[in-house]
This record gives structure tokens, sequence and C-alpha cells, in this order.
């Protein structure tokens, strides 16, 4: 048979008009997978089929690029554009995906029966958000979904141990959730812990009502090296003798998760002992995603949390972030699921906010391994949002110095290396490491320090952490990535704080007590700008690096050992165990008025 060439020439036509044919919806490639199931789960059964489940789609962002570098203009003092921070519509705008992505992703959807309109969008149009049945989920996403159990906290999940996407879609979508991540509300790691035979005292009028006079206390008393107060903490970080006068316009949040309610009777016990100014004062509590505010339960880490950002910036407006992850998979129940994952709730959740407090600090984390390329990519840049919008964002480094277990990798190699922690690890955060004793203060040794293995060390720090490595030597060779982002990037106390949890004083250590005390310090600086008409700090880390650093304590004694090793040594200038460490109220106050 004979073709004509004007037929021909009517099919070639026709092929390229054709886009759907390129659209090879079954021609899947792998977009995250596991060689092991995370350590801490087991495989507990195949998920039912019928079980239904929101899942999140995350678009590549169009301009992100654009963003990044908005960001480090408004947060680079040096630069004409400093405190110019972005409005929640400029960041949208930088945000948004691509037409042609949109469509595509519709298209997919469509495909598999699910109507484009019906889907819940973020106020951006990166996150799309549909309800499917585990079914339809492994038609999409070519893989196989199951229940995992999590034997410590005995958490059920479903989740995959690979997911792939159509090629077509990978310069599209940034990452699918839930898919390979496994952490949950409860599994996460709370960087706190109750010191049981450690001292707690009952109040410290005697050393308080000196800070009323500063000049009268020539040094932090030494009481302080065994019991924590907000009156230790005020004389340390010299800020004592500083007004809140901007109430009005600053406040400071603390993101809660692992249903750990901050409990209001406690926090006046608190002030009644320990802060006896501010008796009266509370703070408000914003439930996101069904966190609760039972305050029946009293958590260790939530009134550590509340307890000392208040302790040191009162009369500050503060805020509670109860974030849940509820209802969570139950095996057996046939019930719709919310996805039960941290980090992409709350910040959602505030990015759709119009307006946001200026600092915020964050006590949780988890092994930077364990957390999927794709999902911490995704969360890190959630954060650079948050920084171009004029927040500051402190994270507890973590309590296991360069590593806690068996520091082995779980790419099926099982190499020994040093564990970075996640979102510690995240160059658009400021990461707050730990110290002990007074007089002076020394690295405390379950601080977390170290070097990301997903995140490029920014041009912010290249330069402190270069003097490090060269001090450093061959020490510790081929256990960290030296050309990672590295953290703390700066220190506050972490031991023997009094937390009055349930009425009573308990003796409580770790990051998570350094990084309220930090945020508490970084709200009242956010404060005296406001009330000189400036704009907050924001993004902290390339003033901290630079004419920041002059405001800091150094830190040269102590290291954070792990993994089998002593770890890394804190040193003169910046360091992987304090960052360049603790601050000095006074100097930064006048280094950044």
């Amino acid at each position: 048979m004979l073709w004509s060439p004007a037929l021909l020439l009517a099919l070639v036509q026709l092929v390229v008009a054709t886009p759907l044919i390129s659209k090879r919806w079954d021609d899947f490639a792998v977009k995250h997978a596991w060689t092991e199931v995370p350590r801490g789960w087991e495989l507990h059964g195949p998920a039912p089929a019928d079980h239904t489940f929101d899942m999140r789609i995350g678009l590549k962002q169009d301009r992100f690029d654009e963003l990044v570098a908005a960001l480090y203009e408004v947060s680079d003092p040096s630069h004409e554009k400093y405190g110019q921070h972005l409005s929640k519509e400029d960041v949208a705008a930088l945000v948004t995906p691509h037409p042609d992505s949109v469509d595509l992703v519709d298209s997919w959807l469509s495909e598999h029966g699910l109507d484009p309109s019906a889907c819940q969008r973020s106020h951006a149009g990166d996150w799309v958000t549909v309800r499917v049945s585990v079914a339809q989920a492994e038609r999409m996403l070519g893989t196989k979904y199951n229940i995992y159990r999590h034997g410590k906290s005995e958490d059920y999940v479903v989740r995959t141990m690979n997911y792939s996407l159509p090629s077509v879609l990978h310069d599209h979508i940034a990452v699918v959730a839930p898919t390979t991540y496994f952490g949950t509300m409860k599994s996460m790691k709370a960087t706190s812990f109750v010191q049981k035979d450690a001292p707690t005292i009952e109040s410290d009028a005697d050393f308080a009502h000196l800070l009323k006079d500063p000049t009268s206390l020539a040094t932090v008393p030494s009481s302080c090296s065994t019991t924590i107060t907000p009156a230790c903490l005020r004389a340390l970080y010299n800020t004592a003798s500083y007004v809140p006068a901007a109430t009005d316009k600053n406040s400071l949040g603390v993101a809660g998760y692992l249903n750990e309610f901050a409990n209001r009777a406690d926090l006046q016990t608190f002030f009644q002992r320990f802060r006896t100014d501010a008796v009266g004062t509370s703070f408000v509590t914003v439930e996101v995603n069904g966190g609760g505010d039972d305050q029946s339960e009293p958590g260790v880490e939530a009134n550590l949390d509340i307890q000392y950002t208040e302790g040191i910036s009162f009369p500050t407006p503060n805020t509670y972030y109860s974030t849940g992850g509820s209802p969570p998979f139950i095996p057996d129940d046939q019930t719709p699921t919310n996805t039960n994952e941290p980090y992409l709730d709350w910040l959602n959740f505030i990015l759709a906010q119009d307006s946001i407090p200026q600092t915020f600090t964050t006590s949780y984390g988890d092994d930077e391994q364990t957390v999927p390329f794709d999902y911490a990519t995704t969360v890190c840049n959630l954060f650079a949002q948050l920084g171009a919008r004029g927040s500051s964002i402190m994270f507890s480094s973590g309590d296991s110095g360069v590593g806690g277990g068996d520091c082995l990798t779980n790419d099926g190699t099982n190499t020994r290396r040093f564990q970075p922690n996640f979102p510690a690890s995240c160059p658009f955060v400021t990461t707050v490491g730990g110290t002990t004793r007074v007089n002076p203060e020394v690295a405390v040794s379950f601080s977390g320090g170290g070097f990301s293995n997903y995140f490029a060390q920014p041009s912010y720090q290249s330069d402190a952490v270069s003097a490090f490595l060269t001090k450093n030597g061959k020490t510790n060779a081929g256990l960290f990535n030296t050309s990672g982002r590295a953290y703390p990037d700066v220190a506050a106390q972490a031991e023997n704080f009094q937390v009055v949890i349930g009425g009573r004083v308990e003796n409580v250590a770790g990051t998570s007590a350094s990084s309220p005390t930090f945020a508490g310090v970084v709200s009242l600086l956010n404060d005296f700008r406001l009330s000189r008409g400036q704009a907050p700090l924001g993004f902290l880390n390339p003033l901290l690096y630079s004419t920041g650093a002059a405001g800091f304590n150094d830190i040269t004694s102590g290291s954070n050992p792990g993994c089998d090793t002593n770890g890394f040594t804190a040193g003169a200038g910046w360091d992987p165990v304090t960052g360049l460490g603790t601050p000095d109220f006074g100097k930064l106050q006048a280094l950044m008025g």
C-alpha cells in the first residue's frame, strides 16, 4: 500500500500537534527510594486499598532562585535593601508554579479520575492537596503502600519504601507526601530531657532582686552553674536593663508538636517563683491541624519553651502553636486521615497568615538522613519564605553531639559517619547549640553540631567555617562533609533549667532550652528596632556572620562527642559545637541599632 505525500504530512502534523502522546503517564522514574526500612520502624502489613488520606503535591516554584536572592538582599546589613522584607503577596508571586506545571499536574490528576477543580490549593498555588485512596495513590506513584509501626512511640503510619512519578512530571513536582518520610508527631525527637537527680530551687529571689540595679551585679552568681532561671539568663546575656517598648507590634511564636501542651497555671507558678513582675501575664494558644490545648496534661517541652521565651521577652506577646498530627492512622480503622507529618502543616498554616510573629523558636528535629532529600529541601525552602517575610527562625541543634546511636548510614553501605540533624542543617534557619556553667560558659557535651550532607555551605559562613577547618586539620577526616552547611550558628545555656511542670519544679536540659533562650534575646532586639521605626531583623545568619559576630561571647572550651569519637572541639571563632558563641544583648543592640 502506497501512502500519499499529503497523507504522510498530515500524520506528521497530527503527531506534533498532540502533546499527550509525549505525556507518558506510565513512563515512571523513581523520585525517592529507601534501601531499608527506616530504623525504629517495622513493617506491620499491607495498607487497605480503600484507606483514604490527603495527598500533598508540592509543585516546583517557578522563581524560587529570585526568592533566595531577595532573601539575602534584605538580610545582608551591607545591602541597600536590608530590612525591606517581602510581603505575603510578594513571596507568593515568586513561589507560584509555572502555568505549564499546573496544567501538567492537573492533566495527571484527571487521568486518574481526580477532579483538579476540587483540590485544595495553597495561596500561591504551589501546594495541591487531594483526597485519594491507597489504590489510587499506588497507581499514581507506581508504588506499594504499607502500614509501618514505630516501636518506641507505638505510632502506625501508612507509608511507602519508594515512589515514582511519570518522567514528564519530574521537572514540575518537587515532592509528594505522604510517601517515604516516616517522621510523625510522636516519632520526632524533642531536644529536651528531665534531669531526675539534678538540683532544683523553689525561688531565686535573693539573686533576682539584684537585676533591678544591674550595676550592682559584677559577675553572674556561681549558683547559675547548677540551676538556671530567667534571672541567670538575663544577667548572662545582658538583657536585664532593657524594657520592651514595642509590644504593640512585636511578638514571639513557639512551634509545638508531639501533643505537647503549654500549661497556663504552671506559667503563673513559674512567674511567682522566678519572674514576679510578670505574674498575671499569659500567652495565646493557636491550634493547628487539631493540635489541642489540654490543660490537664502539661508538657515538659512546651512548658520549657513558653516559660523561658516569656521569662526573657516579657512583656512581649507570645503565641504557642499547638500543631497536631491527628487523627493518626489506626490499623483496622477505615476513617479518612490526615498525613500526620510534622513541619508541613505548621509551615503552610503560618505562611497563609497575613501577619506573623517576628521571631520563632522550634525545639524538634530528626537525623537528616531519615528525612528524604526531596522532603527536606521542600521544607527548608519554606523556611526561606518565612525569612523573606521578616521572621527570625531558631531551631535547637540536637542533643546527640556529632551523632547518636551507631552512626551508620542508611544508604545500604552501613558506613560510620557523623549524623547531622534536620531542620538544624537547613541554611535558612538559625541553629542554636548548647553551653553550660558560668564564669566562663563552656560547651555542653551533647550540643548538636556538624555539617549537612544535603545542603551546600552558604556563602555567609564560608570564611568562618574555612578558618575552623584549617585549625581542625585531619581530625575526624572522612566522617563529615567539609563542604556542607555547618551548624550551629550560635549557642545558649542548655542545662539545669528550672521548669514548673504540674506545679512542681523540675530540672530540664537540652538544646530545647537553648533555642527559646536565644529566641527571647532576638525578640528583644526586634523590639528595640521596631521601637525606633526600623524593620525587624528577619533572617539572621548573614548579619550574625558579618557585623553581628562582635556581639557574641566566644566559647573556647568543651566538645560534642558522638559516634565513638570525641566529636568537634570548641575554640576561638566559629566552631561546630557552639557556633559564634552566646549573645551579649548590649553589644548586639549597639551593633544593630
